[in-house]
């Protein structure tokens, strides 16, 4: 069965959201760390399109491979820094936020890592992403094998 074409159908939402992406994108949060966040949240929401996207980004960025192959064990991986690992736990914690809300720890070792403005910023960062994850899992978005 065809999905509806959710860019045509509700391309003024989807416009806004795409705005939102791309002052994000030119945050205070660097790109490669904004990366690992959408890639992470993706791989805990199931989108099979945006873990492929945000995989290839991150590699073409010059991320090294054996990274990204532990991010789903990152806590017990040495290769993430103090900074990523902050950043990676808020995004856990904000991501399952249905099943149980960010801990206070969570918060204030996040906090402690990311500037007041950097905090913020990192909040809309793994907002927008969740976001996208909802479209691509609800619209059964795939990828589609690169050359």
């Amino acid at each position: 069965m065809a999905h509806p074409n959710y860019r045509e159908l509700a391309a003024d939402a989807y416009r806004a959201l795409g705005a939102v992406h791309k002052l994000m994108r030119n945050s205070s949060i660097e790109a490669t760390l904004v990366d690992l966040i959408y890639l992470r949240i993706s791989q805990l929401n199931g989108c099979a399109y945006c873990v492929d996207l945000h995989t290839h980004d991150l590699l073409a960025a010059g991320e090294k491979p054996q990274k990204l192959y532990n991010m789903t064990v990152w806590r017990e991986a040495p290769f993430f820094s103090p900074r990523e690992r902050a950043a990676l736990a808020w995004a856990e914690a904000l991501t399952r936020q249905a099943i149980e809300p960010p801990s206070a720890t969570v918060r204030a070792e996040t906090q402690r890592a990311f500037s007041d403005k950097e905090f913020a910023d990192l909040t809309f960062v793994i907002a927008t992403m969740n976001a996208y994850n909802r479209l691509g899992v609800g619209f059964e978005l795939h990828p589609t094998l690169r050359n």
